[in-house]
């Protein structure tokens, strides 16, 4: 029997109300439809990928759990923030390392955002030893990083984004080979999709096919931080 899809237009289109109607009071009157919409399908997308992912790995963890799990909380960190919006008008997951403990450890992420469907892969600001310890890895074995990013999966796959440094940390020669890598804050692959992609049937094993090309990559910094891939 196929399977049938996890995704629908309707969170899209609960996603670009929200946007628009970005308060506690448009929220909890349509607390069921973000529920039903939103929430109860990633749910299931994120159970549905426990199997393919330990096909991958077995250290990574697709937790279904609707409060501390792979899902991301659809509520707002504003203590800190000039934008006092209450809610995220996007919906995520991330399967992390089993000893991973914020949204930092390298893992496998989905994005889904009216306008921006995408699947991640590798570590987003890594904290400051995890940081050392994967710049150390790609100066020490640099054949063993191009490796990771010339494996022609990947290549068809992904591409690297995020942040740099403008100059070269401390405690690393400007001139090395791998330098510009080195000098990356973030060590992270996207491989982007529409919002018609994500509504059809066969999305979960395209998701599934994107983490596995993304893999050497995880598996390098995964390493990198001391723990097993």
């Amino acid at each position: 029997m196929a399977r049938k899809p996890h995704f629908s237009s309707e969170l899209f289109d609960y996603l670009q109300e929200l946007k628009a109607n970005n308060t506690r009071e448009w929220f909890a009157a349509n607390k069921e439809r973000y529920q039903s919409t939103v929430q109860e399908p990633l749910l299931r997308f994120i159970s549905d990928f426990a199997d393919p992912l330990h096909t991958i790995s077995r250290e990574f963890v697709a937790d279904p759990r609707p409060s501390g799990g792979s899902m991301f909380r659809i509520y707002r960190d504003v203590r800190f923030a000039k934008d006092k919006s209450p809610y995220k008008t996007h919906a995520a997951a991330q399967f992390r390392h089993r000893a991973g403990k914020d949204a930092h450890a390298p893992g496998f992420y989905l994005h889904l955002e009216p306008g921006s469907v995408f699947v991640g892969a590798g570590s987003w600001h890594p904290a400051r030893e995890a940081i050392g310890g994967i710049r150390t890895k790609i100066a020490e074995q640099p054949k063993k990083w191009q490796k990771v990013l010339s494996d022609p999966e990947f290549r068809k796959h992904h591409e690297l984004g995020g942040e740099s440094l403008k100059r070269a940390p401390r405690g690393f020669e400007p001139d090395h080979p791998q330098i510009e890598d080195i000098k990356r804050k973030d060590f992270f692959c996207v491989e982007r999709f529409s919002q018609v992609d994500a509504c059809k049937a066969g999305f979960l094993n395209r998701f599934a096919a994107s983490c596995r090309a993304a893999s050497p990559l995880v598996r390098f910094l995964t390493e990198a931080v001391g723990q097993k891939f």
